[in-house]
C-alpha cells in the first residue's frame, strides 16, 4: 500500500469526521433554512460554496506558510487563532440574529393575543393586511445572511489538513499536494451537503402554523450556542 494512497484515505476519513464533530458545519445553514424558508436547492448552494470557501481558505493559508517556510507548529498555530476567531463570529452573529428574532417577535408575536382594540393602530393595521411573507419581505436582512455565513467559513478552520499538507510539500510533490486538498475537500463538503440536506428534511416535517416569528429567536441561540461550542469546548 502505497504512501500516497494512505494520505488519500487518511484525508478523506479526517475529512468527514472532523465535519461531523463540528456542529457550526452544519446546524447555521438547517437552522436558518428554516427561519429565512430558504429551499432545499437554495440552501444546498449555499452550503456548498460556503464549504468550499471553509477548505479553499485553510488550502491557501496552508501554501502560504509552506511557501515562506513556516513550520508545521507555527502553521497550526495560526489555524488556531482563526478558530478562535471564527468561534467569536459565531457568537457574535447568534448574539445579533437572537437580538433580531426577539424584535421579530415583539413586532409579532407580543400582540397577538391582544383583542385587537387593545394593539397598537400599526401592529393592528399590519396584522390586518399582512401576512407572515410580507413582513419578512419588508423588514428582512435575509440577503446579507448567506454572505454572513460565507465570510464565516472562509475563515473557518481545517486544523486537520494542515500537517497533511506539509508531508507531500516536504516530497516536493505537487500532485500530491492537489490530491490531499482535493480528497480533503470533497469529503468534507459532501459531509457538510449530506448531513445539512438530512437536517433541512428533518427539520421540514416541523410545523409552526402561526408561529414562524419564534424561528428567527430559535435559529440564533442554535447559532450561538454553536459558536460557544466551538470557542469553549473544541467543538
Amino acid at each position: 500500500m502505497s504512501e500516497m494512497y494512505v494520505l488519500l484515505m487518511s484525508a478523506a476519513t479526517l475529512g468527514i469526521i472532523h465535519t461531523l464533530l463540528g456542529p457550526d458545519h452544519y446546524l447555521p445553514f438547517i437552522v436558518l433554512s428554516k427561519a429565512r424558508n430558504w429551499s432545499r436547492t437554495r440552501t444546498m448552494w449555499i452550503t456548498f460554496i460556503s464549504g468550499v470557501g471553509h477548505v479553499t481558505g485553510s488550502v491557501v493559508l496552508g501554501l502560504i506558510g509552506i511557501a515562506m517556510g513556516f513550520s508545521l507548529s507555527k502553521l497550526e498555530a495560526i489555524e488556531a487563532s482563526r478558530g478562535s476567531v471564527v468561534g467569536w463570529m459565531l457568537i457574535v452573529f447568534g448574539v445579533l440574529y437572537s437580538a433580531y428574532g426577539l424584535y421579530k417577535y415583539y413586532k409579532r408575536g407580543a400582540h397577538v393575543h391582544l383583542p385587537a382594540f387593545l394593539r397598537p393602530k400599526s401592529i393592528r393595521h399590519r396584522d390586518l393586511h399582512l401576512g407572515d411573507d410580507d413582513l419578512e419581505k419588508q423588514d428582512d436582512p435575509g440577503r446579507l445572511t448567506p454572505w454572513i455565513l460565507f465570510l464565516i467559513f472562509v475563515f473557518g478552520p481545517c486544523e486537520v489538513l494542515i500537517p497533511m499538507l506539509v508531508y507531500p510539500a516536504a516530497e516536493h510533490s505537487g500532485m500530491g499536494v492537489f490530491l490531499v486538498a482535493l480528497v480533503f475537500g470533497i469529503a468534507t463538503v459532501g459531509t457538510m451537503l449530506l448531513v445539512v440536506m438530512l437536517g433541512y428534511q428533518g427539520i421540514s416535517l416541523l410545523r409552526f402554523k402561526g408561529k414562524e416569528y419564534r424561528i428567527h429567536l430559535f435559529a440564533g441561540l442554535i447559532i450561538l450556542m454553536a459558536g460557544v461550542g466551538m470557542q469553549f469546548l473544541g467543538l
